[in-house]
C-alpha cells in the first residue's frame, strides 16, 4: 500500500496511475498491476520467491504510468541484504527516497595498492603510488544485458585529481581487466628534511585513490555503475594492501530530503539458513525419517517439532518436503492421521481443526498438486478473470443498473463449469495425493464403522475445502494467475469458492441449505439438481480414493503451464541462417513447448514435451549473457535467456515437472556451448559427444519440485533450536510423569504437550538435544571462520582509511 506525495505536472495526484517493482539490486523480478487513479494505491499484492544469486539490496520501486513517454519513477524504498532480519515477519510504513541513477549500483571490485620507491632524474629518492585494478563481480545488467564496463582511476587530493582509464570490456557482467596505474604521491623535493623512506603524513591524510565503473554507451552518455574511495593513508603501516569493496553511490550515497514523496507499506518475510556439509545433518534427518516407524507415533521426533511448533504454521512445510523426499510422507502422514481420528468423538468434525495431520496433508497437496490445479482449474480461472462478467447476487451490493438474474446465470455458468473441471479430473490427480486420500478413506471407516458417509467426507475435507476452494479464492497464491484479481472479480470467486465448498463437502444438499447465513447465497443454491450433484462428487472421490488405477483418456485440453517474453538464439536450423538472439514469446504447456514471434501468434517452433531429453542451467560465458537455459532434445538445443534470475528459475521448474517422467532422459549435459569446432566446457571436438556435468538430479515422479534435504534439515534444525525451552519443558514433563502417576497433575500441567508414552518420548527428546549440540557446534566453527574483512565473500564497504 503507499501514500503518495505531489507529483510534478498539472493534475498528476487526480489522475496518477501507479505500479510497484521489486528489485534484487538493480534487476526487476516482480511488478504489481496497475493501480488507476488514486495517491492511496493499495497494491495488495503477495510475491514469494528463492533468491537464487547473491545480492545487496532488496528494493522496491514506485512507478507512475505514461503512456506515451517512459514510466516515471516516484520513489523506493531499497533494504541492504543485512537488514532485512531486523523487518522479518513484521508491517510496516517505509519513507520513499528519490530514484537517483547515481545511487543505483551494485557489484564489487578487487584492487591492490602499493608505494614503490623510485628514483629521480637527479638521483634523489621518491614514492609512487601504484593502483592496481584487477576484476569487477556482479555488476547489473544494463536493459537485460551484460553490459561493457571499464573502470576510471583517480588519485584525489586539495590540489590534485589525476585520472586514468582502463581498456572497456565487452558484454560481461565480471569483468578482468588486470591493469595497473601509477602515481606519484610525494614529489622528491619534500624529502631534504626527512627520511627517504617514510612518506609524508600530511601528504598521506589528504589523499585517495577513486575507482568508477561505467558503461560504455558508444553513441549516448556513459551510465555510472558505482564507485568505491580508498585513502592513501591505508598504506601508512603496511605498504601493500589488497582487498575487495563494495560499489557505492556516486558520493557515497548521501540522500537528498524526500519527505514528500510519501511511503510505501509492507511486510517483509526473509529466512536465510547457513546450510553445513551433508555429513553434518546425516544423525538427525535419520532421527526424522524413522519418525513412522516410531509406536507411538507422539513419540517421535517429526511429531515432536509439530507438538512443540504448533503455533507456527510454516514449521511443518519443511518437514513435509524432507518426508517427501524420502518416500516416508505417506506412513507418517497415516500415523498422526489414526492418532487424531483416535481423539476424534463425532464424524462430522472429522479432520476440521488445524492438526498435524492437516497442515501434513495441505502443505503436500500444494507440493505435489500445483500442476494438478493448473490442468483443472486454469483454463476456467483464465476464463472468469478476463470476461470480466458480473456476477453479484447480494442485494445490497448491487450497482445501480445491475440486473440481478443475468447475474446469477452468469454465476452459475462459471460454478458449473468449475464444478465440472473438478469433478472430471480425477485421471490428473497426482499418485501420491490418491494414497494418501486412500488411507485417509480407510481410517475414517475404521474409526466409525457404522457411518457410510465418512469415508467420503475424509477426502471431500481435503480436496474439496482445503484444495480447490482455496486455489478458486486466491488463485495468485497457487500461481493461477500472475497478479491478485481486482475487487469485482475477487467477489465473483468468492462466491464460487463458498458453492465449490458447499457441493464438494458430503452429505444432503438439503441440509447444507441451512449453513448459509445469506438468504441470496440460499436462494442461488437450491438452482443445483442435488441428486446429480452428489453422484458427481461421489463418483469423483471414489475415483481419487480407491485402489483402481486410473488411465487418462489423452484426449485432455493443453493447459499452459507458464507463458513470457525471452530472449531466444536462432538454433541454425536453417543453413543459412544468422545465429543472434531474437525476442520471442515462450509457451510450454502440459503437452508442448513452443515459441511465437509475439503473443498470440502461430508458433514458429514447437517440441513435443515427451521429447525433452534435459532442462538445465548454461553458463554465462557461453554467450557472455546471464539468467540463460538450455532445453536439449532431439535436434539442436534450444538457448533461452529468461528476464531476470527468478524467471530463469522458474522456467526451469516448470519445464523440469513436465518432462521429469520422459524416457531417454540424459544423465549428463553441456553446460557451455559448441563453438570454433569443440565444446566450450571441456574442448571436446566433437559435438555429439555426451555431456561432461551430470544433469540435475530427480525425485519421485510425482514431485513437482527438487528439494533440498540440507537445507529442509537445517531449516528444522532452526526451528528446534528456537523453541529450546519448550523441548526442555516437554522432557521435564516426561520425567515427572514417569515418576508421578497423578493423573490430575498431569494433564492440568502438560495438556500442551502429546505425551502416550513418557519413556518413549523422554529417549528421543534426549536423541535431538544431543544431535542439536552437536549441530551447533558445528555452527560455532563455521562462524570462526568467517571470510576475512575484505575478501570476495566479505567486501568492504564504504570507504576505508
Amino acid at each position: 500500500q503507499s501514500n503518495l506525495g505531489p507529483v510534478s505536472g498539472p493534475n498528476r495526484q487526480r489522475d496518477l496511475c501507479t505500479f510497484c517493482t521489486i528489485s534484487l539490486d538493480q534487476e526487476e523480478v516482480f511488478r504489481t498491476r496497475v493501480f488507476d487513479k488514486s495517491v492511496t494505491p493499495f497494491y495488495g499484492e503477495d510475491f514469494y520467491f528463492e533468491i537464487p544469486r547473491p545480492f545487496q539490496c532488496l528494493s522496491f520501486y514506485v512507478y507512475a504510468k505514461s503512456v506515451f513517454q517512459r514510466d516515471l519513477p516516484v520513489g523506493k524504498v531499497s533494504i541492504r541484504k543485512d537488514d532485512l532480519c531486523k523487518y522479518n515477519g513484521k508491517e510496516d510504513w517505509f519513507g520513499l527516497q528519490t530514484v537517483d541513477p547515481n545511487s543505483e549500483v551494485q557489484g564489487k571490485v578487487h584492487l591492490e595498492m602499493r608505494l614503490n620507491e623510485v628514483i629521480t632524474e637527479n638521483g634523489s629518492i621518491g614514492q609512487h603510488l601504484l593502483v592496481r585494478i584487477i576484476e569487477c563481480k556482479e555488476l547489473p545488467l544494463i536493459s537485460g544485458q551484460n553490459c561493457d564496463p571499464y573502470a576510471t582511476v583517480s588519485l584525489v587530493g586539495p590540489a590534485r585529481s589525476d585520472q586514468k582509464k582502463t581498456k572497456v570490456k565487452k558484454k560481461t557482467s565480471n569483468p578482468h581487466f588486470d591493469e595497473t596505474f601509477f602515481f606519484e604521491v610525494t614529489r622528491s623535493s619534500s624529502y631534504s628534511k626527512k627520511s627517504h623512506f617514510q612518506v609524508e603524513e600530511e601528504d598521506i591524510e589528504k589523499l585517495e585513490i577513486k575507482v568508477d565503473l561505467w558503461n560504455n554507451e558508444n553513441l549516448a552518455q556513459d551510465v555510472f555503475l558505482g564507485e568505491t574511495r580508498v585513502s592513501v593513508k591505508i598504506l601508512r603501516n603496511d605498504h601493500i594492501h589488497k582487498a575487495w569493496y563494495l560499489l557505492q553511490p556516486k558520493g557515497n550515497g548521501s540522500k537528498s530530503k524526500s519527505d514528500d514523496l510519501g511511503s510505501l507499506r509492507l511486510k517483509l518475510t526473509y529466512i536465510e539458513d547457513t546450510v553445513l556439509p551433508s555429513a553434518c545433518y546425516t544423525p538427525l534427518c535419520n532421527l526424522l525419517l524413522k519418525s513412522p516407524d516410531v509406536k507411538p507415533i507422539s513419540a517421535s521426533a517429526a511429531h515432536i517439532l509439530g507438538d512443540i511448533c504448533r503455533e507456527r504454521y510454516e514449521a511443518v512445510l519443511p518437514l513435509a518436503r524432507l518426508l517427501l523426499h524420502h518416500n516416508r510422507f505417506v506412513p507418517f502422514v497415516s500415523a498422526v492421521a489414526a492418532l487424531e481420528l483416535d481423539n476424534t468423538q463425532e464424524a462430522n468434525t472429522i479432520f476440521r481443526g488445524n492438526s498435524l495431520a492437516t497442515r501434513c496433508i495441505d502443505d503436500m497437496m500444494k507440493i505435489v498438486g500445483k500442476n494438478y490445479l493448473a490442468v483443472t482449474l486454469k483454463p476456467v480461472i483464465d476464463e472468469i478473470c478476463e470476461s470480466n462478467k458480473t456476477c453479484e447476487i447480494d442485494p445490497v451490493k448491487l450497482k445501480e443498473g445491475d440486473n440481478v438474474e443475468v447475474n446469477k446465470e452468469n454465476l452459475q455458468v462459471y460454478v458449473q463449469k468449475v464444478f465440472s473441471s473438478i469433478t472430471q479430473s480425477s485421471s490428473s490427480c497426482p499418485p501420491l495425493m490418491c494414497d494418501v486420500f486412500r488411507s485417509l478413506r480407510h481410517l475414517a471407516c475404521k474409526r466409525f464403522p457404522g457411518d457410510p458417509h465418512v469415508q467420503y467426507s475424509a477426502v471431500s475435507s481435503f480436496v474439496f475445502l482445503r484444495f480447490f476452494a482455496v486455489a478458486v479464492l486466491s488463485p495468485h497464491s497457487f500461481q493461477l494467475r500472475p497478479h491478485h484479481p481486482d475487487p469485482e472479480i475477487s467477489r465473483t470467486l468468492t462466491l464460487i469458492s463458498k458453492t465449490i465448498q458447499t457441493l464438494g463437502s458430503w452429505g444432503s444438499l438439503s441440509k447444507k441449505l441451512s449453513s448459509f447465513k445469506e438468504t441470496y447465497m440460499y436462494d442461488f443454491f437450491k438452482s443445483f439438481q442435488e441428486d446429480k450433484c452428489i453422484e458427481k462428487v461421489k463418483k469423483f472421490l471414489d475415483e481419487i480414493s480407491s485402489n483402481v488405477s486410473k488411465e487418462s483418456s489423452g484426449l485432455e485440453d493443453a493447459v499452459v503451464l507458464k507463458e513470457g517474453e525471452v530472449q531466444k538464439r536462432a538454433q541454425g536450423r536453417k543453413r543459412l541462417g544468422k545465429k543472434n538472439f531474437k525476442k520471442r514469446w515462450l509457451r510450454v504447456t502440459n503437452r508442448e513447448l513452443s515459441y511465437h514471434k509475439h503473443k498470440g501468434k502461430e508458433a514458429l517452433c514447437t517440441i513435443s514435451v515427451k521429447n525433452i531429453q534435459a532442462v538445465e542451467k548454461l553458463d554465462e560465458s557461453a554467450f557472455n549473457r546471464k539468467n540463460m537455459f538450455q532445453v536439449v532434445h532431439s535436434e539442436k538445443p534450444l538457448y533461452v535467456q529468461a528476464g531476470n534470475c527468478v524467471e530463469a528459475s522458474e522456467w526451469l521448474d516448470v519445464l523440469g515437472q513436465v518432462s521429469r517422467c520422459n524416457e531417454g532422459r540424459l544423465t549428463t549435459f553441456h553446460p557451455s556451448n559448441y563453438t570454433a569446432g569443440a565444446w566450450q566446457c571441456c574442448k571436446n571436438q566433437n559435438s555429439n559427444s555426451p555431456g561432461c556435468k551430470p544433469c540435475t538430479t530427480t525425485v519421485m515422479d510425482n514431485l513437482q519440485l527438487d528439494i533440498d534435504c540440507d537445507r529442509e534439515t537445517e531449516r528444522i534444525f532452526s526451528l528446534l533450536s528456537s523453541n529450546d525451552t519448550k523441548l526442555q519443558n516437554m522432557e521435564d514433563a516426561c520425567a515427572t510423569m514417569v515418576v508421578y502417576q497423578g493423573p490430575q497433575r498431569e494433564q492440568e500441567e502438560y495438556s500442551k504437550f502429546t505425551i502416550q508414552e513418557p519413556k518413549e518420548t523422554f529417549q528421543t527428546l534426549q536423541q535431538l538435544r544431543n544431535i542439536m549440540r552437536e549441530l551447533q557446534n558445528q555452527h560455532l566453527i563455521r562462524n570462526d571462520t568467517t571470510a576475512q574483512y575484505g575478501s570476495l565473500d566479505n567486501p568492504i564497504v564504504g570507504k576505508t582509511s
